[in-house]
C-alpha cells in the first residue's frame, strides 16, 4: 500500500494555509471577504476538481507510456457538483483529445479504472478526522 501525505500550516500574517506534499505547495483560502479569506488561494471544492483532473491527466499519460502509443494534446474539464448544505452531489470529468475517438477512449478507460483518486470518489473513501 502506498500512503500519500500532505500537511497544512496557517500562512504568518494570514488566515490561509500552505499545504506542502512531495515537493509541491499549494495555498488554500477562502474567497476574498469570507470568513476571513483574502482569496489567496484555492478552496476545498476547488481543490477536488483540481486533484480528480490531475489525476486523470496523469493516469492517461501512464496508460499511453505503458502502450507504447503517442497521446496527443487533450484537455480534462471538472465540475464539482456542491448542495446547499456543502455536500458533494457529483463530480463530472469531460475529456476531449486530439486525434481518434475510439482509440482516446480505450485509454481513458483504462485510465479512469486505475485513477487513485477518480475511484476514491467514486467508491466513497473512509475519511477519519480526529484531533492529536
Amino acid at each position: 500500500m502506498t500512503v500519500i501525505t500532505a500537511s497544512f500550516r496557517t500562512i504568518e500574517g494570514t488566515e490561509a494555509a500552505e499545504g506542502v506534499s512531495g515537493g509541491g505547495t499549494v495555498v488554500v483560502d477562502r474567497p476574498d471577504g469570507v470568513a476571513g479569506g483574502r482569496g489567496l488561494g484555492f478552496n476545498g471544492g476547488e481543490l477536488l476538481a483540481l486533484a480528480v483532473g490531475g489525476c486523470l491527466c496523469n493516469d492517461l499519460r501512464y496508460v499511453a507510456h505503458r502502450r507504447g502509443a503517442t497521446l496527443a494534446d487533450f484537455t480534462v474539464d471538472v465540475e464539482v457538483h456542491v448542495d446547499a448544505h456543502g455536500s458533494v452531489e457529483r463530480v463530472a470529468a469531460h475529456v476531449a483529445g486530439d486525434g481518434q475517438r475510439d482509440a482516446m477512449a480505450a485509454l481513458l478507460d483504462e485510465a479512469t479504472e486505475g485513477s487513485t483518486i477518480v475511484n476514491a470518489v467514486k467508491r466513497g473513501a473512509s475519511v477519519d478526522v480526529e484531533l492529536r
